[in-house]
């Protein structure tokens, strides 16, 4: 189920709603500018996940601390983070149904995508936003 970029457009595109695991509020970072170009495209609706920022709006939308308190189910799990920290998220990922764990460039962990690749979907090795733009 591990799947590397050739799989990722038609991941998206058969997608609705997407959680953001490590947004940022700082607008140079692609959590912030990817997330956004996603968002602005209007084909998902996209949830953002920082226990840091909880509270707080972007793009119309408000922050959420885990993916437990998403009140839909999750097509993908787009995560932002240290590939140190993929595990756990990987682990809730699974805990909330999530049909698919996206890993931007620089937040793989091969180790990780072994591990679980029979029980979740894997993308990696692409920009979700690379992918939205050709949607």
């Amino acid at each position: 189920m591990a799947e590397h970029k050739d799989g990722a457009f038609d991941t998206l595109k058969n997608s609705k709603v997407v959680a953001v695991v490590g947004f940022s509020e700082k607008q140079e970072r692609p959590a912030y500018y990817v997330t956004e170009r996603v968002v602005k495209k209007g084909l998902h609706k996209v949830y953002l996940v920082n226990p840091k920022l909880v509270g707080q709006e972007f793009f119309g939308t408000k922050v959420y601390s885990s993916l437990e308190e998403i009140p839909e189910a999750i097509d993908i799990v787009n995560v932002y983070r240290n590939p140190a920290h993929v595990e756990p998220i990987v682990q809730d990922a699974l805990k909330v149904n999530a049909k698919t764990v996206w890993l931007q460039p620089g937040a793989e962990n091969y180790e990780v995508i072994e591990k679980y690749k029979d029980k979740i979907h894997f993308v990696y090795e692409a920009c979700i936003g690379v992918e939205a733009g050709y949607l």
